[in-house]
Formats: C-alpha cells, structure tokens, sequence
C-alpha cells in the first residue's frame, strides 16, 4: 500500500471565492474496497462543515462518499474505496474526483487526481478473463494457421500461462497455444471450416513462489465475410481544449467491415489517447497539461481498423489532435488590496498605489485593466494609468461630503478563452489639511449708556474656507455682551480685538490657523445716569428765632459734579416740617414764624429736614438725591443776643474706595461640630454651677456685714450736711453750642430725677467715706476712689 500525504484542500478559508485547484495522489492498483485513499484534517469553528463529492471522471462507483468526524477539535475528512472497487492500471489508470466544502458562509471547491499505478506483486487475475464467463474472442474461419488470436493481459512479469482443459479431436481441429508473453496462438492445422463453432479454454497462471490464478478464454469462430474493411470518412484534425479530464472522448472513427476492431498503431505507445476496439471512440488517458507536457500540444494518430477474424482485411485513419490551452486560472494581482490616504492637496497626476497582475495560464501574456467606482458612483478624482493608480482631479474637503473615502475595483482582465477576471478592491481614504486662516468682518455696535449689564450688543461672525466651516473658537464670546455700566461721558467708545482660532479642519487635531477682526462698540446717547449732589449733604443749624418773623435759614447747593452744565433743580421738603414752619423758596430754606396757631414755645425746638433735589431739565429720568438740613429754633429773648445762626457741616467730597474683602472660611466635619457641640454644652453647666456656688458664698458674706453696715451709714447721714457737687451738663456731640454755657449746680433733695432730662451726662466724684442714697437705694462706696458714673 502506498501511503498518502494529506493534501492542504482546504487552507484558504478566509477567502471568499477560491478557483478549482488540482491535485495529486498515487495509488496501487491492489488496493481493495474499503481501503483508505486521502485524510483531510481542518479547523472550522464555529460552524459543523460539510465534505461532499460531486462527480467522479470517468464515471464509476469505485468511491465512497468522503466521511467527516470531529476528532480533538478538529475535522477529519476521508476518502475511501467502494466495495465494488476493482482497480485495474490497464484499464483504467486516472480518476478525477471534484470535492466541496463549506465551512458557514464559506465554500471551496478542490479537485483529486488518483493515478492508478500497476502492482508488480499483484498474482490475482483480473478483468473479464477472470470473471465466471471469461473472456470471449470471435475469429474467422479463415484465420492464418499459428497466428496470434488474442494477447492475455496480466499484472507482474515472468508469469507462465498453460492450457489446462482438454482438446480432444474430433471437436478441436487441433490444439490452441499460449506462450509466456499471453499471446493466444491458431492451432496449426488452422480453422476452415469450422464456423460457428465455440472453444473454451481453461488457462492456469503461474508466478513466482507458487502463486497462480486461473482463467477463461472463449473463442468463437466466425464465417469468412466477402466485405473489405474501409473508413468513409477522410482525415481531420480534431481541437480539444486541455482541460479534459482523463476519459473524456475525443472523438469517434467507423469503419466498414464485418465484426471490426480498431487500435492505435502510432505512436505506440500512446501515452495521452486510447481507443476502444469495439466501437472505436477515442479518449484521452491522462491530463492534458500544456504547462506540464508542452507536447502534448499536437498528437499525430494513426487508427488501425481490422476484422476480428480476418486481421489482414484492415484500413487506417489519419488524423490529427490539436490541444487548446484552456483559461483555467484568473490574474493573480498583488497587492491583493489597495489601501492608502493621501492628503486633500496631494497634486494631480501623483501615484496613489501600485500593483503587479500576472496570468498564471500564459506568463508574460498582456492584460487589461479597468477602474469601478463605488462610492462615490461618478467619482473623476482617481483615474488608472498603465496599471498604476493616479490622482486625475483636483482633491477638495471644503464642502460638505466632499472629503470622504473614496471605494472602487480594478478589474483585471485576461485574453484567454473564456476571459477570466479578478477584482482588486481600493479604498483611498482622502484627509483633510487646513488651509485657510478663519476670518470675520470688523464691525460697529451702538449701546445706550444705560443699557443694563449683559445685554447682547451684536454677534461676530467668523468663516472659514475649510470644512467644516463653522469650526472656529473665539478668544472673546461671538456674541458681545455688556458686562458693566457704560459712562458717556468717560468714553464714547471702546475697540475690542476678537481673535478667531480654527480647529478639527486638519488630520493633524494640533495644527490650527488664527485670525482676527475688530469691533467697535460706540456709546449711542448721553443718559442722565447721574443723581445731584449737595455740598454739603448734612447741615446742622442754630437759629434764634423772633416771633412773628420770617427768617432765612440755609440755601441748598447742588450740582452734578460730571455733568457741571446741568443746573436746572427742583427742591421739595419731603420730611420733618411738623407744623409746616419751613418752606424753600427755590434752594432757599426759610423759617416762618407768622403763624397765630400755638403759643410762642419757651424753650428751644429741634427740626431735622428732608430736602430732596431732583433733576428739572430735559433729560431723562430724573433723578435725585435728599440733603439733611438739622435746625434748632432758639426763642429770643431781651437776654439773648443778636440773632445768629450757628451751622454744622459734613464734607460731601468724599473719595469712594472699593475694598475688596475675601473672608476665609472653616467648614468642620459633621462629626467635629458634634463633639464641639457637647462639649461646650458640658462647659456651659460646669460654668452654670460654679458661679452659683460662687453666689451662695457671697450671700454669706454680705448677710454677716450687713448690720455694721447699716450702722455707719445712718451716722454718716447724720452727719453729713453738705451737698453733692461735680454734676456738670456734658455737652451734645457734634451739636453747636448755646450763646451761654450753663453750669448747674443741684443739691441733691433724695428724690428721683429722670434721666431723659440729661440725655448724655457724666458724673465725676472724689468722695471720702460716705453712703450715698440714690432713688431710695443705699450703696456703699469705699473711700480715696474715682468713680464713673452713667444713668
């Protein structure tokens, strides 16, 4: 048995279309049914693959279906013989058998070549010969005496071969021979007449070492015919493509005759062709392969046809066998794939990619090249040269779907017969480049000076001719808002630079391009933003007022310090005019004292007025602001002096000063403001306790000097006759003072005083030892000390 190297049918999966490929296994003629021929092993997970056989050339039942098992994670396929097989090399000696598997979506298809070889050892014989009716050979009665009749074909060299079954007279003319090359001889007294008669031949072959096998030989004898073996038709040269498998026909000659046979008599022998002695159909007996037999290419055969019994009545035919190449194989190209990117400034006519398609039927042999597009359907920016792929247009991203991914085939094509073609796939990919700078219009935006904060004065917008064009930063927002208070009359106007940076334009993300414009934002109308401010603010008057007597006080003075042309005021008494004793006279505060209503007040009257001052021109709104005017009303009196007016002022030219003050703050945990918590709690009651405790004790101490207390101090009343001085009128802050101090002195008479009468006093005692009674309350003061006292 000859052993089979496992062939790689199947290693191309990953492929989706994979052509008929050939090959090859040698295979002894002995080997018997159930006999293994090939094994495939492959991987095929995760689908259950399928192994099947779709035909056999020449047609015969010698092959079972190929088995699949699953063995150790693998697949292994089997091809093995039927038990009808009876491999015979001198009859048939090649089988083409087409295989297909599918493993999923994926399905390959390969071709088996079994080459049937003879078995030098094989000592069994074969064929018809062996068969229980033999072999049956027709001969003429006519036939020449001690000619070769029929040659026994068997395996292995040196085998003897002998007549065993008896041919005795008077049936047998005489006896038929077989020598050791198988050849069948006439008997020697020859056949005449003995037509229709049938002679079985027992034949005994021997080989070597005692082994032998026997045989039957029928020979039927046939009468002499008066036809002449001729051939009708003429020579011709027959074509056959190379791709026929072994067995297939080649054509089929006829000759006239009685009972005729043919046979090639040139080239002998004949490796490629054979012929069938009955009816004369010739095939072919191996692979025509022009690649592998050149000269296989033409075959000159000469056709023998002769009658069986008369083998001298014969004719030949000469004819002619052309074999055409066959187109079995499609381009090979690589790189099986084109892919690349290229930039959108990539000029034209510059090479995208190239590749290399040969044909493997006929090396050398021109192709032609054709260009498909995908996606887009229409493209033009790519076009094929000479095989080389090439830029044709001008590459542009800036417009929307304009930088895409560009998706097309190169279908290459060869001159065989039938045109194959293979396809290569592109795929260029086309990638941005930035290359403008973004721009924007310089523009102008009017506000109103009392426009409120945040409001949108306008919009910048920027472009840019990359794509996409929208894609642009701004190093100011793009819409301008107002963030603070405008002043007409500080600025006018304001320019503001905006800076526009592109970006995600660029298969670089950190290239970028920046430009710029200028707004111009104008202050569109003077807004009457700023209130009157009186000089001063806060006035604090003395008045010493006649009865009967209209008397100017003041006069309020206003301005707007930014805006010094406005003087147009109006002044209104808004607060404190009880009995309506004040009027303005423009910015003039006057005190009236004509009225005939109460009684002439004896004693001093305080009055703090509300002057508010507001805008009277054209511009709008108005506003205001309220000056503070304090007047004291002074009764005259004959020991009053002249009437004079005594004013108190507060600067209003004050500086404003913006202090920015951040306050740093502790957050504790939770748990720490817990603990703080009791903690302090716990504190606070220990404290609670000890100044109850301390209060206990000094109860104790003062109930035990209270009766030595009570003593002294009645002496100490007693004796005492003088008066208590030091109490002197403080004088009002900030208030103007009287024409006349007045210092009084009260003896005090131990009655209460009521402390409104002094709104802001001190008292200032150097006292010796001595009890002072105050609102019936008595107090112990130690000697030799100063002391403060408040109501």
């Amino acid at each position: 048995m000859v052993l089979l190297r496992p062939l790689a049918l199947l290693l191309a999966l990953v492929v989706s279309e994979l052509y008929c490929l050939s090959w090859f296994i040698d295979v002894s003629e002995s080997q018997g049914p159930g006999a293994t021929l090939q094994s495939f092993s492959f991987n095929c997970s995760p689908y259950i693959p399928t192994l099947e056989l779709l035909h056999v050339q020449p047609p015969t039942t010698f092959f079972n279906p190929p088995s699949l098992t699953r063995w150790q994670g693998t697949y292994v396929g089997k091809m093995t013989l039927s038990s009808s097989a009876r491999l015979d090399a001198l009859t048939v000696n090649h089988y083409e058998l087409q295989l297909r598997f599918t493993c999923g979506n994926q399905v390959t298809e390969g071709r088996l070549s079994v080459n049937v070889q003879r078995d030098p050892n094989r000592d069994q014989c074969a064929g018809r010969f062996a068969s229980p009716a033999g072999e049956i050979i027709q001969v003429r009665e006519t036939v020449t005496p001690r000619t070769p009749l029929y040659t026994l074909l068997l395996p292995g060299q040196g085998a003897q071969m002998n007549i065993t079954s008896a041919q005795d007279p008077p049936y047998f003319p005489g006896p038929f021979s077989i020598d050791g090359q198988g050849q069948l001889w006439a008997p020697s007294q020859g056949l005449k007449g003995q037509a229709q008669k049938v002679f079985q031949l027992q034949i005994l072959v021997t080989f070597g070492q005692g082994r032998s096998c026997r045989g039957m030989l029928t020979v039927k004898v046939l009468p002499v015919s008066s036809s002449q073996v001729s051939f009708p038709q003429q020579a011709q040269n027959i074509t056959i493509p190379e791709n026929l498998v072994p067995g297939s026909k080649v054509a089929q000659v006829h000759a006239r005759g009685f009972d005729v046979r043919y046979e090639i008599v040139s080239p002998v022998p004949c490796r490629l062709f054979s012929i069938a002695r009955v009816d004369g159909v010739v095939r072919t007996t191996a692979p025509l392969e022009l690649a592998q037999a050149p000269d296989a290419a033409v075959t000159r055969l000469r056709v023998k046809a002769f009658e069986r019994l008369r083998p001298w009545d014969s004719a030949e035919l000469d004819f002619q066998v052309d074999v055409q190449s066959v187109n079995r194989w499609p381009p090979r190209c690589l790189p099986a794939l084109l892919a690349t990117q290229i930039p959108e400034t990539t000029p034209v006519g510059t090479f995208v990619n190239t590749f290399t398609c040969t044909d493997p039927d006929s090396p050398g042999s021109t192709l032609d090249y054709q260009l498909l597009f995908h996606s887009p359907a229409s493209a033009s920016s790519l076009c094929l040269r000479d095989g080389v792929l090439e830029v044709n247009d001008t590459l542009d991203c800036d417009a929307p779907g304009a930088c895409l991914q560009h998706t097309a085939s190169i279908l290459v094509l060869d001159s065989g017969q039938p045109p194959m073609t293979t396809e290569v796939p592109v795929l260029v990919m086309v990638t941005p480049v930035n290359e403008f700078s973004p721009t924007c219009v310089s523009r102008t935006f009017r506000v109103r000076e009392d426009a409120r904060p945040h409001t949108l004065l306008g919009s910048v917008m920027g472009t840019d001719l990359d794509y996409p064009h929208d894609s642009i930063e701004y190093s100011i927002s793009g819409e301008v808002h107002l963030l603070g208070p405008l002043d007409y009359e500080m600025q006018k106007s304001y320019r503001l630079t905006v800076l526009l940076t592109d970006h995600s334009q660029d298969q670089d993300p950190t290239c970028h391009r920046s430009g710029s414009c200028t707004i111009t934002i104008e202050v569109e109308q003077d807004v009457n933003d700023h209130a009157p401010e009186c000089e001063p603010p806060f006035q604090e008057l003395t008045v010493y007022a006649h009865l009967g007597r209209s008397l100017e006080v003041t006069t309020v003075s206003c301005r707007v310090a930014q805006e010094p042309q406005r003087l147009a005021f109006s002044y209104r008494i808004v607060g404190g005019n009880s009995q309506s004793r004040f009027s303005l006279q423009g910015a003039v505060l006057v005190h009236n004292d004509l009225m005939l209503g109460p009684p002439w007040p004896e004693q001093s009257h305080t009055y703090e007025l509300l002057i508010r001052v507001a805008d009277a021109g054209p511009s709008t709104p108005h506003l205001s602001t309220t000056a503070t005017v304090i007047v004291h009303i002074v009764p005259w009196r004959a020991s009053t002096g002249a009437t004079s007016i005594h004013r108190t002022t507060v600067p209003s030219r004050m500086t404003p000063l913006l202090v920015t003050d951040t306050e740093v703050f502790w957050q504790p945990e939770p748990w720490f403001v817990v603990v703080l918590t009791v903690t302090s709690a716990l504190l606070l009651l220990g404290l609670g306790w000890f100044l109850s405790w301390l209060l206990r004790g000094l109860t104790q101490v003062l109930q035990t000097s209270s009766k030595p207390t009570q003593a002294l101090l009645l002496n100490s009343i007693q004796g005492t006759k003088g008066s208590i001085e030091g109490f002197v009128e403080a004088p009002r802050m900030e208030t103007p003072q009287a024409p006349s101090s007045v210092m009084s002195l009260h003896h005090f008479d131990g009655r209460a005083q009521d402390s409104r009468e002094f709104p802001f006093f001190q008292t200032i005692l150097h006292l010796g030892p001595l009890s002072l009674q105050t609102s019936s309350q008595y107090l112990c003061l130690p000697p030799d000390i100063h002391y403060l006292l408040f109501p």
